[in-house]
């Protein structure tokens, strides 16, 4: 029998809404299976934490196979914003909360949110740019030393 999940960690590294909702309902479920969770924001994903870009993110119609389109067709204009409009039409319908809220949800919940300090600071970002809720800007180092422990698990989203 193998050792059983004590912590997840997820690196989300692009804030479109399918990858953002992903791991937050991933995060989100690991916590109400009382198993600590983190979620460490890098490159695009930062984009999930920054108040200014939250309420905006799409969903990605140019090269998404789940999407069922050809690519040349997601890039039309317009193709984006029916998607992500749709998708939230029906995401509402589950009474998933917006970006914002579930962050805070998170948050509450005791799941750790970190920013990745080569991104924030490759994107010329500073502290006051993210939410409150974010636990810190932090090294890629300092987000493996999270995971030294048995039964951690990291997952790239």
């Amino acid at each position: 029998m193998g050792t059983k999940v004590k912590k997840m960690l997820f690196i989300l590294s692009k804030a479109t809404i399918e990858n953002v909702y992903a791991a937050f309902v991933m995060a989100n479920g690991a916590r109400m299976e009382g198993i600590e969770s983190e979620i460490f924001f890098t490159f695009f994903g930062l984009e999930a934490i920054q108040k200014k870009k939250l309420d905006n993110l799409h969903v990605a119609t140019v090269g998404n196979p789940a999407m069922h389109i050809p690519t040349m067709l997601g890039g039309l204009p317009g193709v984006e914003a029916l998607a992500t409009k749709m998708m939230k039409k029906e995401m509402e319908k589950l009474d998933m909360p917006p970006v914002g809220e579930f962050l805070e949800i998170l948050s509450d919940s005791g799941c750790k949110l970190w920013g990745c300090k080569l991104a924030v600071d490759m994107f010329h970002l500073k502290e006051e740019d993210f939410i409150d809720e974010l636990d810190g800007i932090i090294t890629i180092g300092d987000f493996y030393n999270r995971a030294n422990e048995e039964g951690t698990h990291l997952l790239f989203i």
